[in-house]
């Protein structure tokens, strides 16, 4: 007998995945546990007797999530069922699919399958996610037909900077795959279900919430229009490049961000962080870039900061890097304005392979209880950086307009 299952594109691309690792991460609503129990019924019927397991944070929502969406799937597919409520199990003529836990990591032993699915990962604690999956891929060992790999997948919302954008973002790696769900996309959802969303939530929330973004939800983003994906670059430096600089002076902390501007837009192509002075950012930029004509957007108090004797602007020149800085630095919230508007407008991308340092600060950056951006966590150095050689930009684009006729 032949079953025919409408999806929407998102779920079919999580369906049909064959990466060790896939990820459904998407808005509420967006179908995500029903594309996770589907996955689950599939590889069941093609593992045939090698059971399977699908996890989710507590008890409670097995009860609530998993029985149900199972017994939809399987009576779908004309399968017959039957669930042992106590044992969290159940046997199909295809064999076992196990339902387990994860609020005590302790408890995922004794057993063995073929093939696991993880749904709702952001609820637990980061540190306890990254201890459960430990446990949830060392059970799934089970030799499987045709030399297939055991694949671990997950569904889920995101819930801030936690387990799965650590796991699929920030260790990204070529056997895990991202795809995104969008509450949107469920053309299904009754009409008033997004404006119920949109009443209740902040927009961090409803970035998370509604298109499945990975945001900071405790507090404003600061950088809030950057997208990994959608400002990502593959440009690199050459030779022939003048590389444009945003640098930040720190004692034994500083950061530079390498940009490349083409064609009306600004490409950043390489990092420099935690150097331990103006000598050795000055050494690190030449020994990389030995040929490359140098124009640096330094922060301005470093034009009176001594080092050895010298101001720091003073060491840049001595190197023969041009200066592009003005009497003071711009205005916090200009330089945080002019850096999203750049993201926003499509002129500013970055080459997050070659600059993770400058892409995580972007994303995780918020705003602090005086709604001023944190300075707390390290992420404002190499950011402002950015902002040092955009509002640059800016500030010299309108003196030559002004004297334009």
């Amino acid at each position: 007998m032949t079953t025919q299952v409408e999806v929407f594109k998102h779920q079919e691309d999580f369906l049909f995945s064959e990466a060790k690792h896939t990820g459904l991460i998407g808005g509420y609503g967006s179908g995500k546990s029903f594309a996770g129990v589907l996955k689950t019924c599939l590889k069941k019927i093609e593992y045939n007797q090698i059971p399977v397991a699908y996890y989710l944070p507590t008890y409670g929502l097995i009860k609530d999530i998993a029985f149900p969406k199972f017994a939809e799937q399987l009576t779908r597919f004309g399968i017959q069922y039957t669930i042992n409520r106590t044992d969290k199990d159940i046997t199909t003529p295809f064999g076992m699919i196990y339902l387990r836990s994860m609020d005590n990591p302790e408890s995922i032993v004794g057993y063995e399958v073929g093939y696991s699915l993880i749904d709702e990962t952001d609820i637990l604690p980061t540190d306890k996610m990254t201890d459960v999956f430990a446990k949830i891929i060392a059970r799934n060992r089970l030799k499987l037909p045709n030399g297939d790999i055991n694949k671990t997948d997950v569904v889920g919302t995101p819930e801030g900077f936690k387990w799965a954008y650590r796991f699929f973002v920030k260790d990204k790696s070529p056997d895990r795959v991202i795809i995104n769900g969008k509450t949107k996309d469920n053309t299904t959802l009754p009409s008033e279900y997004m404006k119920t969303l949109q009443d209740v939530y902040s927009p961090e929330q409803l970035d998370a919430y509604l298109d499945g973004k990975f945001v900071n939800l405790t507090s404003g983003t600061v950088y809030r229009s950057f997208n990994r994906f959608e400002n990502h670059t593959d440009r690199e430096a050459d030779d022939r490049d003048v590389l444009h600089i945003g640098m930040d002076f720190n004692v034994t902390n500083m950061h530079a961000t390498i940009i490349v501007s083409q064609a009306g837009t600004n490409h950043v192509v390489d990092e420099v962080v935690k150097a331990y002075d103006t000598f050795e950012m000055c050494g690190i930029i030449r020994e990389r870039y030995p040929n490359n004509q140098i124009v640096v957007y330094p922060d301005a108090a470093g034009g009176s900061r001594k080092t050895s004797g010298k101001s720091d602007h003073d060491i840049l020149k001595q190197h023969g890097f041009k200066l592009r800085v003005g009497a003071k630095n711009p205005f916090v919230r200009d330089r945080v304005n002019a850096v999203n508007s750049a993201f926003m407008n499509g002129t500013l991308f970055i080459n997050t392979s070659r600059c993770p340092t400058l892409t995580e600060a972007l994303e995780n950056q918020a705003y602090n209880a005086n709604g001023e951006p944190d300075k707390t966590t390290g992420y404002d150095h190499i950011n402002e950086s950015l902002g040092y050689f955009v509002t640059g930009v800016t500030v010299q684009r309108k003196v030559k307009a002004s004297f334009s006729y």
